[in-house]
Parts: C-alpha cells; sequence; structure tokens
C-alpha cells in the first residue's frame, strides 16, 4: 500500500509563509486565510508536507483499503494561485461555488487569485459545511480541536 506523501509535520505556518510566499499581497492573504481558518475551524494551523497549511484532521478508510489522515479543510498559497482544499458535497456544490466570485474549481480545489475576488462570508460558510460533512462522514476519525 503506498504512503501518503502529505502529512502532518512540525514545520512553522508563519515560517513557511514569510519565506516561501514571495508576493507581499498574496503572503497578507494566506495569512488572512490562517485568521479565517482558525476562526471557522477552531483548529490551529498545521504544515501538512512542504506547502500546505491545514486545520484540523480526520483519518480516512476507502473501499479499496486506502487509508490515511487529512486536514478537514486547508490552503496552499502557490505561486500561480492559492489552492482551497474544502470539500463541497455533490448537492450544494454548484451554488456554493456561484456565490463565492472568483474562481477556478476541479474536483478536489478551488482556486483563487485573490482574497478580494470571492466572497469571504461564503468561504466561511463552506468550510463549516465541509467539517461538518467530513465529520459526519468519519465519526469515529475526526480529532476534535
Amino acid at each position: 500500500m503506498a504512503k501518503n506523501k502529505t502529512t502532518e509535520t512540525q514545520s512553522s505556518v508563519v515560517d513557511f509563509i514569510n519565506a516561501f510566499v514571495e508576493d507581499e499581497a498574496k503572503r497578507k492573504d494566506a495569512f488572512e486565510l490562517t485568521r479565517i481558518m482558525q476562526e471557522v475551524t477552531h483548529f490551529k494551523p498545521k504544515m501538512w508536507g512542504p506547502s500546505i497549511i491545514g486545520f484540523g484532521s480526520y483519518h480516512y478508510k476507502y473501499a479499496s483499503g486506502h487509508e490515511g489522515d487529512a486536514p478537514l479543510v486547508g490552503f496552499s498559497p502557490r505561486k500561480a494561485a492559492i489552492s482551497l482544499y474544502i470539500y463541497t458535497s455533490a448537492e450544494n456544490k454548484d451554488e456554493l461555488l456561484s456565490k463565492l466570485g472568483k474562481h477556478k474549481a476541479s474536483k478536489g480545489c478551488i482556486y483563487i487569485k485573490k482574497l478580494t475576488d470571492i466572497d469571504l462570508e461564503v468561504l466561511k460558510n463552506m468550510i463549516t459545511l465541509s467539517v461538518e460533512h467530513l465529520k459526519n462522514l468519519y465519526p469515529s476519525n475526526y480529532i476534535l480541536p
């Protein structure tokens, strides 16, 4: 069984943002996203792998037998865009994304250029729904704040 590459580390979130987010505006957005996600989830930010800032964690196990740990929500301030790791369920995904603002979405990520492009209240709602969904999906594997 393949081992997960992205695991929680002891690296400093603040040091990561200051050292690796070169663009000043993106660095400011990274600190603001950290504040928002911590406020909404009540979890302290942790580094996951070299470049993902995650909040909370849960243990998953798929029918295939693959299992691992992942943050409940998180983001990565990458050069091209900020990748948001927020689970949106199928029944409300399109509605929430239509209200979010300027973004691109793939199966597992939402990409934004800057926080001023999106509605922060919609983002906060999406974070809350993501945490609730994963808590319900993996109730015995959810780690409390």
